[in-house]
């Protein structure tokens, strides 16, 4: 048996690539028994991580492969591969819009928003707010729902995720769905959407 908790627990280090790391010593080494805790908040996750860990290393080991794209549910704070469509993509994609819906993009360091009458772009989601208000009367709902997508894309830019407005961000099998917004009303009814 091996007390993989005394590392995860006793070290300043999200819990997720310690627990990788250690199970694939028990696999190498035939331990067969681990023993781990959940106390503090940075390992809250480890038994999870210990049982996604242990079937990707003895896949690993028994296929005599890499332990790499084959299970990414543990690839949690920073996407595997960023998807981006690049500014000349984004000008014509705000060049063929012909409605008001706000779309929002995040990537290389900014967030896009773009409708019929507006290509915005920064890095400063306050300054974007303010443009954007100057360009469109924004009721208080929409000003919340703009503020959540905006806060999400920023996060998306600072840990180098993929933001997709309305979906949640992939934190591996941490990863919450997200219920959108539309179809919603505010007693909890579901209401009928164009």
């Amino acid at each position: 048996m091996m007390g993989v908790g005394n590392l995860t627990e006793l070290t300043d280090v999200d819990s997720a690539g310690v627990n990788v790391m250690l199970l694939g010593f028990c696999q190498e080494l035939g331990i067969r028994s681990v023993l781990t805790t959940e106390v503090i908040n940075w390992a809250r996750s480890s038994v999870k991580e210990i049982d996604i860990a242990r079937r990707l290393v003895y896949h690993a080991c028994k296929h005599r492969v890499l332990p790499k794209h084959t299970d990414p549910r543990l690839v949690m704070l920073r996407d595997e591969k960023l998807r981006e469509y690049g500014d000349e993509s984004l000008q014509k994609l705000a060049e063929q819009i012909s409605d008001k819906n706000l779309r929002l993009f995040a990537e290389r360091g900014k967030v896009h928003v773009i409708n019929d009458k507006m290509h915005l772009q920064g890095d400063d989601p306050f300054e974007l707010f303010e443009q954007m208000a100057a360009k469109k009367n924004i009721d208080p709902a929409h000003a919340f729902y703009l503020g959540c997508e905006i806060a999400k894309a920023m996060t998306a830019l600072t840990l180098s995720k993929n933001y997709v407005q309305d979906q949640a961000l992939d934190w591996g099998f941490l990863t919450v769905p997200e219920e959108s917004h539309r179809g919603k009303m505010a007693d909890g009814k579901e209401r009928i959407t164009d």
